[in-house]
């Protein structure tokens, strides 16, 4: 099954970077949680559910990311599973990938336990 891409925009702050100048490895974390919290502004979760929370991430690294950078965050669902979906973010300037993120995240109950996806979020993935 084919999955709709969200495009996220976003500029490289002095507050991202390190000494040098080039974005910390690790807000590239903080970065793809914003471009995934907006993909998922639409869900409507029971109220008896927790939601959804990053099990796995691996990312790679190809080009540095420089203060002033005006990028776009790719998220596209590659999979959807009963209780889990895979998701590649991909970090993009000028169309150049800059960093690729691969994100499982599991569907949680009030219980903290990985429980099936409800089909309404199912289809939003759709």
């Amino acid at each position: 099954m084919s999955y709709k891409t969200h495009k996220f925009k976003f500029q490289i702050a002095y507050a991202d970077t390190d000494a040098g100048g080039i974005a910390y490895h690790a807000r590239f974390i903080e970065m793809a949680e914003r471009a995934r919290m907006d993909w998922s502004r639409g869900i409507k979760y029971p109220d008896n559910d927790l939601g959804f929370v990053v099990r796995q991430l691996d990312i790679k690294y190809s080009i540095p990311l420089l203060v002033g950078d005006d990028i776009i965050i790719e998220t596209t669902p590659i999979s959807v599973g009963a209780a889990s979906v895979k998701i590649e973010q991909k970090f993009l300037r000028r169309g150049d990938i800059c960093a690729i993120m691969h994100i499982t995240i599991a569907y949680l109950g009030r219980n903290m336990r990985p429980q099936a996806i409800p089909e309404s979020i199912v289809r939003f993935f759709e």
